[in-house]
């Protein structure tokens, strides 16, 4: 009898990522590559490269399937209809071009809920970009992608960005021609995966599911350690009184802006090295500032912010190892004081909570949110929680430059967006020198994001040119 593959579930984490998405917004996370085009980009040409990297990620080419009840947690199949043009589109920017109107057809991908009948993601190859200004329009392109949040973590979203770009051994791309007619070919093929793993059937999904319980068993002090450590990283919010109400925790409907800042990494990494701090403590203290200013602004008053930052439980990921292993420490952060002396204080207590094992938070939220939303009050709980202000997340990205179909790679925007009632969160990554904070909003609930932006550049220029 031949030896069934083993099914590929989902993490315990990625149940927590499902059992949160809830509500008007879904859970996708995403990126912005701006790419130089001034050597010539060919959209049909770069599509074509771009279907057959995808070859490289058979997460890319899989679905995810629920399963009976006692059958264990859903799965990943391989997705027998997969045509890779349902996934893949190009489209030219609207005018006047620039990185606002790119991250605006961004905001609306990653507010389009993707289909659970095919695989979570969709790209989009963004042509005639320019700077913003009609004399130069096809100088930039860029390409967003965007995929569910239980497909990979960041970590594992950067490890998908690393098989779809240029490797030194690629050819360059090239215009495919018909041999008979010399038109070029211009038609996305799909691609399939004859011969690998289809749809398990209930038995197999059944014995897989005890076959697990049972290799779960040794590891069950494991588990408690984990918990235990869940108990150490949230016990500074667990029993808190909560937050006093500001226009910071609204509930938020399905719209979604962006706007970017870029740093020089060197610059911030100075900073905190010379304050014994980290980049991830220089970018809260500035955004702990910027809050501040900004609901002073609004007539508020208040002089400290509890951010959630998640924490990764790998350093790193592959391809062939997606799907989420990361846990979330409140961190209080004050928002009134100098610069440095925030700064002091905020490098304090991210070394207090980076004491609990990485992810050990979700050994206890992962249960409690799913349980929400078994009862149907997951979503009840996240439009009036007054336990965090914001979203905070930040990872360190490529520290040399990538190209993609043969165009540098000049800028890289991470995406996230605000769920439940936070209006407005933050997404931070490093890419070849520079520092990119992305600020995703409501744009109904947080209608001054633009004030946001520049409050937020103030505070970064007192950190880091005082």
């Amino acid at each position: 009898m031949p030896t069934l593959p083993p099914i590929d579930r989902v993490s315990a984490d990625d149940l927590m990522s499902l059992a949160t998405e809830r509500g008007s917004s879904p859970m996708q996370v995403g990126a912005v590559l701006f790419l130089d085009t001034r050597a010539g980009l060919d959209t049909e040409v770069a599509l074509g490269v771009l279907a057959d990297r995808i070859r490289r990620v058979p997460r890319l080419r899989q679905r995810l399937i629920d399963v009976p009840i006692g059958c264990g947690r859903p799965a990943w199949v391989d997705d027998p209809a997969f045509d890779v043009s349902r996934h893949l589109s190009s489209r030219v920017c609207p005018a006047p071009g620039g990185e606002a109107a790119v991250l605006d057809i961004a905001a609306g991908l990653l507010g389009t809920r993707l289909s659970r009948s095919r695989p979570l993601w969709v790209a989009v190859l963004v042509t005639g970009v320019g700077a913003g200004a009609p004399a130069s329009p096809d100088d930039r392109a860029a390409l967003i992608i965007v995929f569910h949040h239980v497909l990979a973590d960041g970590m594992g979203g950067l490890a998908v960005m690393a098989s779809l770009v240029d490797r030194p051994a690629d050819p360059l791309p090239r215009k495919r021609v018909n041999r008979r007619s010399g038109m070029p070919i211009t038609t996305i093929h799909p691609l399939s995966r004859k011969g690998s793993g289809g749809m398990p059937s209930v038995g197999a999904l059944a014995r897989d599911a005890w076959a697990g319980r049972v290799r779960a068993v040794p590891h069950l002090p494991a588990s408690l350690a984990r918990a235990v450590g869940g108990l150490l990283a949230l016990r500074g919010s667990i029993g808190a009184p909560r937050l006093a109400r500001t226009s910071l925790n609204v509930p938020t409907g399905p719209r979604r802006r962006f706007v970017s800042i870029r740093l020089d990494l060197g610059r911030v990494l100075a900073v905190g090295h010379a304050h014994h701090a980290t980049v991830n403590d220089v970018v809260l203290t500035a955004i702990g500032g910027a809050l501040h200013g900004l609901l002073e602004q609004r007539g508020e008053r208040q002089e400290t912010f509890v951010l959630s930052v998640p924490f990764s439980g790998r350093r790193q990921a592959a391809a062939g190892e997606l799907g989420n292993q990361s846990g979330v420490i409140p961190i209080r952060v004050p928002g009134v004081g100098h610069p440095f002396t925030r700064l002091d204080a905020v490098a304090t207590a991210t070394r207090a909570a980076k004491l609990a094992p990485a992810g050990a938070s979700t050994a206890l939220l992962g249960p409690f949110f799913r349980l929400l939303a078994r009862l149907g009050l997951f979503q009840r709980f996240i439009s009036r929680q007054r336990a965090i202000h914001t979203f905070v997340t930040n990872l360190r990205g490529p520290a040399e430059p990538l190209a993609i179909f043969g165009c540098p790679v000049t800028g890289l925007v991470p995406l996230t967006g605000p769920t439940g009632n936070v209006t407005v969160s933050f997404a931070v990554l490093s890419y070849a020198g520079g520092l990119e904070v992305t600020l995703a909003a409501d744009p109904d609930t947080c209608p001054d994001l633009d004030a946001l932006r520049a409050l937020l550049e103030h505070e970064f220029a007192a950190l880091l040119h005082p």
